[in-house]
């Protein structure tokens, strides 16, 4: 393609608050996207925090920069500069263009690097900060959080939002840069509903004639777990059928589980074992309110499942309401209460919806997705040539 051509002859440095210390949503997406890059000829170079015994091996080169551990998240880090080793090596690199994933302190340097070097500078929207601070008691400091990335995104060319829905959030907040949409992809030859099976129903400990809801994600409080565990409790009490299944893990796995003792936990899991957990469940519940996209809802989606998620950014661009599942409010469990009661009585219902969610999930091809990142970059660099 021409975009693949225009772009091989260039390179982009990468900065990014999480590349492969911790295996979130924002790792996995930006391994891909450099993996991707890579395929087609563009020259990346990485720079980020490290570990010393990361839980995944990324792709591409990367420069490790420093950082300390995340206050109430210490498997998280965050970058403390920009040393002069790291500098030299992207100055060595010579970049076309910067991308910055995270704007963070590193970010930040980043960024003036740039813009004093004339370098053009894109930046991409994976995590909801501000909607975080609520939950650790910060809430008072959003204005101040909107305030600074304002600033952050006003100084850049691009700014790559996953879903419509996160580029009117923004908009809304001021924030008028070029806003795009790079999409989250799905691999639907990992994920699908070839991977249930009884055996492994029976070996979790359901049978086939329970109703399994489960939550798939990282076991952090910000996901909403509260709610999570109280909505499906409360039904439970009416529904003996319905269990609960969790995988993941995380700073909140312990709380979660006295919450909720009669769920079954799997932890963290990968590969075919993720595969066949949402294949050989009958109901995604994810009420999260903190996502930009909604990774795993995706993952649910092609997996065939029906969805109840929260009537927030990000999900509610996956979710349609009454078609593929159905979207609550987060300030009133009973709505979230009344929908999962309705999925659990109602098995033609979810036939009816896990038809849908196949569907919208084919949408989501990660080729069409990245190369769309690809004529983005394409934009910016003509620009430069034209001018």
């Amino acid at each position: 393609m021409l975009i693949k051509k225009y772009m091989a002859q260039n390179k982009v440095a990468l900065f990014t608050g999480n590349y492969h210390h911790v295996r979130d949503g924002v790792s996995l997406t930006l391994n891909r996207l450099v993996a991707f890059l890579l395929e087609n000829g563009v020259d990346v170079l990485v720079f980020g925090p490290t570990i010393d015994d990361p839980p995944m091996e990324h792709s591409g080169v990367m420069v490790a920069v420093p950082s300390v551990k995340a206050p109430g998240r210490p498997e998280y880090r965050i970058t403390t500069g920009f040393p002069d080793d790291a500098r030299e090596k992207l100055e060595d690199f010579d970049p076309d263009i910067v991308h910055i994933a995270t704007p963070d302190i590193l970010g930040y340097k980043a960024l003036k690097w740039a813009r004093k070097n004339s370098v053009p500078v894109v930046s991409s929207f994976h995590t909801h900060f501000t909607s975080y601070l609520k939950y650790y008691k910060l809430g008072l400091m959003e204005p101040l959080g909107w305030k600074y990335l304002r600033w952050f995104y006003g100084q850049c060319e691009h700014v790559y939002v996953p879903t419509e829905s996160m580029a009117q959030e923004l908009r809304d907040q001021q924030i008028d840069t070029n806003l795009k949409i790079w999409a989250r992809g799905i691999d639907v030859e990992k994920f699908n509903p070839s991977y249930r099976n009884p055996s492994w129903r029976k070996k979790v400990g359901f049978s086939e004639d329970d109703i399994v809801v489960t939550f798939v994600s990282r076991l952090v409080w910000e996901k909403n777990l509260e709610l999570f565990a109280d909505v499906v409790q409360d039904v439970q009490k009416t529904e003996p059928k319905l269990k609960a299944l969790v995988v993941g893990d995380g700073p909140a796995m312990t709380g979660l589980k006295q919450m909720m003792p009669n769920a079954a936990y799997l932890g963290f899991l990968k590969g075919e074992e993720l595969s066949s957990a949402y294949a050989n469940s009958d109901i995604f519940f994810f009420p999260s309110d903190t996502e930009t996209f909604g990774n795993v809802t995706l993952e649910a989606m092609a997996s065939g499942l029906p969805c109840l998620v929260a009537d927030a950014v990000g999900s509610k661009s996956l979710v349609a309401q009454n078609k593929n599942g159905f979207l609550g409010d987060v300030n009133d469990p009973e709505t979230f209460k009344k929908y999962l009661k309705k999925l659990v009585d109602d098995s033609d219902l979810r036939q009816q919806m896990s038809a849908e969610s196949l569907t919208r999930a084919e949408d989501y091809s990660w080729e069409s997705i990245n190369n769309n990142l690809l004529g983005y970059y394409q934009e910016i660099l003509q620009g430069i040539t034209t001018s």
